[in-house]
């Protein structure tokens, strides 16, 4: 395994010098990867809807093709999913990742082509281990297996041979057969579809394995763990697992799970984080402990940024590549090799730089809270929250927050829900650093929170534990793909789990 270790290692470096061009020349590349995909889709449905044939530079593609939505696009997926082909793309789709996003009602069935397999997907695959190798010469992670948390997938239209399941689910199905050797637990347990069962399965499996490597989401890669522990009767995973280098992450922040996973686990530990969505693969760290990933730009995808102030208006101007500047919200919309073209895909994000391009993901267009002029953002929220758990010694699981609204008596606030893995020894002093935190990080929070005028101090509610993965699991939310809305504008989620609460407590 050793020499294997090696042979993998050097490959693997071997497209550092591919990522290098693309950081040198990103412009070319971006205006190469739109005339690539417009040729592709001129003689489809939509291409010839939208004269892709008279296409000949982003100024031209802008002007004919408009800005959609998942529902603008749905009428051409439902009937993909029936088996059309050649409406969105020019090839074969047959496979197609059901997200949600978040805990919503309703889900998108998102296109995924071999070209987005070959182009995006995997190739994200091999590139954030190709930079994990370049940043760790003497990684010894290809030595032992690779745990992935993966979702499932079930035939959709039996008749066409269509499937609908998780991305994950999607990329696992369709690896190469030799993977199998070196990752856990085979695909039977991997894509099961009934969750506590899967967890069970893989915690009793994998922790007899070698791993040396983790893919998941945090969340449910914590309730792994947990579970493993209390199989093995172990004091920490680094006893289980000893050769254990590196957790690639992605999906939520980690900025939450940071603390739970360094007591967990015990040791030297490193961390990577990813940007892969149902809708592609978009961002590796490619710095050890960066707080930034860099923008892959040679996957397929066609990138425009809409200014997060522009993003409610009728027809908000998306900028390209070239035009973005740091320390701006932007809501990302992308153009595939799957056949979504200008689509929102609902994340916000901030760039670090353009030289290269860098970014942050600071939210979602639909997690916010301006309930009164406020303004918060995911973001705002998880570094306060981090600064109130690192002066009082908390640690989270997990939370969500909604505004309280005005009354005769009262003024607005903002409740949140959170469940602590170590609950702060002093709650009030807990609410009163992420107030201040808040302030610190928000202009318009501080302002509306002058004299209590128009926002109260946050309202915190130390929920039981267990409470967020039984309010997921009333809703049949349990999965990877589905995650708890860190805020909302509203108060339909919180008055749920509280609702669950109380009836747990009467």
């Amino acid at each position: 395994m050793t020499l294997i270790n090696s042979l993998i290692s050097w490959f693997m470096k071997k497209r550092m010098h591919q990522i290098e061009l693309f950081m040198k020349y990103p412009h070319d590349v971006q205006e190469e990867w739109l005339k690539k995909l417009v040729l592709a889709a001129r003689n489809t449905e939509w291409g010839r809807k939208f004269g892709y044939s008279e296409i000949e530079d982003y100024h031209d593609f802008a002007s004919r093709v408009p800005v959609s939505e998942y529902e603008d696009l749905r009428p051409y997926v439902d009937r993909l999913r029936k088996g059309e082909q050649n409406i969105l793309w020019n090839t074969e789709i047959k496979w197609f990742a059901k997200s949600s996003g978040t805990t919503g009602d309703k889900s998108k069935f998102i296109p995924v082509s071999q070209e987005a397999l070959d182009e995006c997907h995997y190739k994200g695959g091999k590139d954030l281990l190709s930079i994990y190798c370049n940043n760790n010469p003497e990684t010894r992670v290809f030595t032992g297996k690779l745990l992935g948390m993966g979702g499932s997938h079930f035939p959709d239209n039996p008749e066409t041979g269509t499937f609908v399941g998780d991305v994950s689910a999607i990329l696992m199905e369709n690896l190469p057969a030799w993977i199998e050797l070196i990752r856990t637990p085979d695909l039977s347990v991997a894509l099961m579809s009934e969750w506590e069962q899967k967890i069970e399965k893989i915690a009793r499996i994998t922790s007899r394995e070698d791993v040396t490597n983790i893919t998941g989401v945090p969340s449910w890669t914590l309730v792994l763990l947990k579970r493993i522990l209390e199989i093995t009767g172990k004091s920490n995973i680094r006893e289980v697992w000893p050769n254990l280098e590196v957790f690639i992450h992605g999906g939520v922040s980690f900025t939450p799970y940071r603390q739970q996973f360094h007591s967990l686990i015990n040791g030297p530990m490193n961390y990577l984080e990813t940007y892969n969505a149902s809708e592609g693969f978009f961002g590796i760290q490619d710095r050890n402990n960066a707080g930034d990933m860099l923008l892959m730009l040679d996957y397929g995808i066609y990138y425009e940024f809409i200014p997060l102030n522009e993003f409610g208006e009728q027809e908000p101007t998306p900028v390209p590549l070239f035009e973005v500047k740091t320390g701006i919200n932007y809501a990302m919309i992308i153009s595939t090799n799957a056949g979504l073209w200008r689509y929102k895909i609902g994340d916000t994000v901030t760039f670090t730089s353009t030289d290269p391009y860098r970014i942050r993901i600071t939210g979602r267009t639909k997690n916010f809270i301006n309930a009164f002029g406020e303004e918060l953002i995911i973001d705002n929220a998880q570094k306060a929250l981090d600064c109130a758990c690192a002066k009082t010694g908390a640690m989270l699981n997990e939370f969500t927050a909604a505004p309280v609204y005005f009354s005769d008596k009262s003024s607005g606030a903002h409740e949140w829900l959170i469940e602590f893995e170590k609950q702060p020894d002093d709650l009030g002093y807990f609410t009163e650093v992420l107030d201040n935190a808040l302030k610190s990080l928000n202009s318009d929070y501080e302002a509306k929170r002058y004299h209590n005028m128009i926002l109260a101090e946050p309202l915190i509610r130390a929920l039981p534990k267990g409470t967020f993965y039984e309010w997921l699991k009333s809703r049949d939310r349990l999965g990877g793909q589905f995650k708890v809305p860190r805020l909302a504008n509203d108060r339909k989620y919180i008055d749920e789990i509280l609702a669950l609460v109380n009836g747990n407590q009467s």
